[in-house]
């Protein structure tokens, strides 16, 4: 996410290495190869032009502080600005009544359904007892899709399949969550088109009769300029109260992602970055101007291994280590829990550097994947006891089993053996700490 825009503007910014003072031939190189990247990463012209300006304006004739070098000041000046063009502060959601009601909208294929469940699994997993409503009677198989995302983490979905008139789905919806409880309703609208006078007076009759505390647009990242213009189209419709902006972990430049908001007036108040229903985020301007200026982001870090690693399974983890008792079969619980967090390369990217360190290991192969392997390849038994594997034969079967050369085999048992003593020096309250020792263990 963002991958692009980073590296353009470590490139950009590399200009002023060296330089001891701010001077406007190497503000202006600077500045003109950061225009370059945004108008490359699908900014508008004018946006790129009226942004460059400010930064110049702010930039020459700056006294630098002692402590600082001018790239330092620069990348300051940027940061604000960059948070700034992406709405200044995060704007949270309305969730507030009981029930709150919760209107997904956008266009065909924009991924409206999968975010609608993952927006149910994130509010679930805040306490909140949410409902989805399939509300999409146009595309035959929207239901179905709801219901097997929706199962799978135990969230209900309402539907009538036979029914065909939306107002009469939303009402029965209604009385379905007061019976079971729920505090939130998500209803997940068809995809329409912007022109499609037919899909547009639906989206505006469900609005009416289910008066939303918070509607939410939901908008494909890699449609770059064009999202932005499409929101602004459905705008002058329906007056929504935020953006979602999809499909980040695709070819998306950020163009649309950084700029969307200032252009529209509307907030992003989510991202989805991945296929799993735990690929949410919150949108903190803040956050995602750090992860374009190689900064990384450790607090989204931290609340996403707080969210997978609660301080009762950690304390039970840290005494079983610390009597030398953690085995194979805690390793794989781990790893599980790791990969729920996110991809490898997405975790690395909020760890400030992490992301070059990556791009010099394009040549390793899935560490979690060979690892999993070689686990499920062990009996139960010896995955409760890992000072069997002293013995060649069953190292031999297990490569055999899993695929991986003896070789590979070997050495990841020395790598379980090295976490297990840089985890005896941890207090049970590093589960954090565990995690990017671990991930680090497992990338080198």
């Amino acid at each position: 996410m963002f991958k692009y825009l980073q590296k353009k503007m470590d490139k950009a910014l590399h200009i002023l290495k060296g330089n001891n003072k701010i001077t406007e031939i190497n503000v202006t190189a600077t500045l003109k190869e950061i225009r370059r990247t945004l108008i490359d990463a699908d900014v508008n012209y004018k946006i790129a032009k009226t942004f460059i300006q400010k930064i110049k304006e702010k930039s020459i004739g700056k006294k630098v502080l002692t402590s600082l070098n001018p790239k330092q000041l620069i990348i300051k000046i940027i940061y604000d600005e960059l948070v700034l063009l992406m709405g200044g502060k995060n704007k949270e959601i309305n969730i507030s009544k009981n029930p709150s009601i919760i209107l997904i909208c956008g266009l065909q294929g924009s991924g409206k359904t999968s975010f609608s469940s993952k927006l149910a699994f994130f509010l679930k997993k805040k306490n909140k007892k949410p409902l989805l409503v399939a509300a999409d009677i146009h595309r035959p198989a929207a239901i179905d899709q709801l219901k097997i995302i929706a199962d799978k983490v135990d969230i209900p979905v309402f539907f009538l399949k036979e029914n065909k008139n939306i107002i009469e789905i939303i009402k029965k919806s209604f009385l379905y969550a007061n019976e079971k409880k729920c505090n939130v309703i998500i209803i997940d609208t068809a995809g329409r088109l912007a022109i499609d006078k037919i899909m547009m007076n639906e989206i505006e009759t469900i609005y009416r009769y289910s008066k939303p505390d918070e509607t939410l647009f939901v908008v494909d990242a890699m449609t770059g300029q064009d999202a932005i213009n499409t929101v602004q189209i459905f705008s002058k419709v329906l007056n929504f109260d935020g953006i979602v902006m999809t499909k980040l972990d695709g070819d998306s430049r950020g163009g649309a992602a950084i700029t969307m908001s200032s252009v529209v007036g509307k907030p992003i108040k989510f991202i989805s970055n991945g296929e799993k229903i735990e690929n949410i985020e919150i949108f903190y301007p803040e956050r995602i101007a750090n992860r374009i200026l190689g900064m990384g982001d450790i607090v989204t870090l931290v609340e996403k291994v707080q969210e997978q690693f609660n301080e009762e399974k950690t304390k039970k983890i840290y005494r079983k280590i610390s009597k030398n008792r953690f085995n194979f079969e805690d390793l794989f619980e781990q790893i599980k829990k790791i990969k729920k967090i996110g991809s490898i390369k997405n975790i690395m990217s909020m760890i400030p550097g992490m992301e070059n360190f990556l791009d010099k290991k394009k040549e390793k192969k899935d560490s979690f994947k060979e690892i999993e392997s070689i686990i499920l390849s062990m009996t139960p038994y010896e995955r409760h006891h890992p000072t069997l594997f002293s013995n060649s034969n069953r190292k031999n079967r297990i490569s055999k089993g899993s695929g991986i050369p003896l070789k590979e085999i070997n050495l990841f048992l020395k790598q379980f053996d090295k976490i297990n003593k840089i985890m005896k020096t941890m207090n049970h309250n590093s589960g954090s700490e565990i995690i990017k020792n671990f991930l680090s263990k497992m990338i080198n």
